[in-house]
């Protein structure tokens, strides 16, 4: 690849971290965890922070630890990755798909109340079955740019709904309802648990990791026992030299504890995620500059009230203009040596959930529509001037060589 998708970006720092965790003698969760959680916390302007293996991890725990229960439905878009809705089946629950905005892809609150409309006059896909009581909704930030939390919120008080905030691609970000408002950061009471992604690819990574945050010490308490095995105390606790070496099996629990290993990546990664933020923002400027007059595709607004995490730099192709459809522009990306990606095919249009509740094309037209047009170019720090060039030259190569001529 002349330009990858992604490249993580890894300082001395983070090395030496590793080695003195390597020579310390202790590699599973303790000091270097609890610190990354510590720091965490601070980072997102929240009480308390848990860190997992994964955010699929986090989002699992976190319904787990709302009382989640079989047949339940719970409000999830349509677009976004698989582990957002398949947490809901692990307790055999049912997602309840939602469609997206079509400027941002974020969830739409208005098709969430038409769902739930619907759902009451049973005009759902009938394999759906009998749904008990709608009881949580799980909103993704897309790329990193987050929806409108108040609305949000008030959503879920309407309906009397949890909220787990799937942040995998938001942090750092945030958000404000109005110019003169203070900025909210997402964590910062935006949700009942948000949880976070430090996959190789993410804002910043641990290699595969994850942290949960929340204001309410009973969940914590929950999600940090349930994530090792349910015990009533972690190994930390029971090893060192001021620990009890007894433990009871409090409920039956997973393994999904973050290694201080990870966490020694973490810690250094948290203290550069702002600039790294500011690097992925500049690159996101220049790409809007500089495909400005590319016709054929629509570029990300960049709107005052939000600050991006620009974990995604996604834009979408106006196919009316071009002869090719998006496979074939992905191609020619693909042939001039430029990673990309695609977020993502929705939901509704895998196999898995058109078998097993019967969603089609038509209940999610927003979705089924834009998702065609879809691409995710590269963007992460330490890209250099050469392969930002890269990028719009193709780009802009590709459409004006393509251009549907009227």
């Amino acid at each position: 690849m002349q330009v990858p998708f992604f490249r993580p970006q890894l300082g001395e720092a983070e090395i030496e971290e590793v080695v003195a965790t390597l020579r310390s003698g202790w590699l599973t969760s303790g000091p270097r965890t609890r610190r990354f959680e510590e720091l965490f916390a601070q980072a997102v302007g929240a009480r308390r922070a848990v860190a997992l293996n994964s955010c699929t991890a986090g989002l699992h725990l976190a319904t787990e630890a709302l009382g989640l229960a079989s047949e339940q439905a719970v409000l999830v878009p349509t677009m976004t990755f698989a582990a957002s809705a398949e947490v809901i089946r692990y307790a055999g629950a049912v997602p309840l798909l939602v469609d997206c905005d079509a400027d941002t892809l974020n969830m739409s609150l208005e098709d969430a109340q038409h769902k739930l409309a619907e759902l009451q006059a049973g005009a759902l896909p009938d394999a759906l079955g009998e749904v008990g009581e709608t009881v949580g909704i799980v909103p993704v930030h897309v790329g990193g740019r987050m929806l409108d939390v108040t609305a949000l919120r008030a959503f879920a008080d309407q309906h009397r709904l949890w909220i787990v905030e799937d942040a995998a691609h938001a942090f750092p970000a945030a958000w404000r309802p109005h110019p003169d408002a203070p900025w909210q950061r997402c964590g910062e009471q935006t949700a009942d648990v948000t949880c976070y992604s430090f996959y190789a690819n993410k804002t910043i990574t641990t290699g595969e990791g994850g942290m949960v945050v929340t204001e309410r010490d009973e969940l914590a308490d929950r999600i940090r026992s349930l994530s090792l095995h349910g015990l009533s105390n972690d190994a930390w606790g029971r090893y060192t030299s001021k620990g009890a070496w007894d433990y009871r099996i409090v409920a039956a629990g997973y393994k999904y504890n973050l290694t201080d290993l990870a966490s020694a990546l973490g810690i250094h990664q948290l203290a550069r995620a702002e600039e790294m933020r500011l690097e992925r923002e500049e690159i996101a400027h220049q790409f809007i500059n500089d495909l400005a007059d590319a016709e054929e595709v629509e570029l990300p607004r960049v709107p005052e009230d939000r600050i991006h995490s620009w974990h995604l730099f996604q834009i979408k192709l106006r196919l009316e203009r071009l002869t090719i459809d998006r496979d074939t522009f992905l191609e020619e990306l693909r042939s001039a040596g430029i990673g990309f990606s695609v977020h993502w095919r929705p939901l509704h249009l895998h196999p898995y959930y058109q078998e097993t509740f019967g969603w089609r094309p038509e209940h999610l037209p927003v979705a089924t529509e834009v998702w065609q047009r879809t691409v995710s170019l590269p963007i992460f720090p330490g890209m250099t001037g050469d392969e930002r060039r890269a990028v719009v030259k193709t780009v802009s190569e590709i459409c004006r060589r393509l251009r549907r001529v009227s």
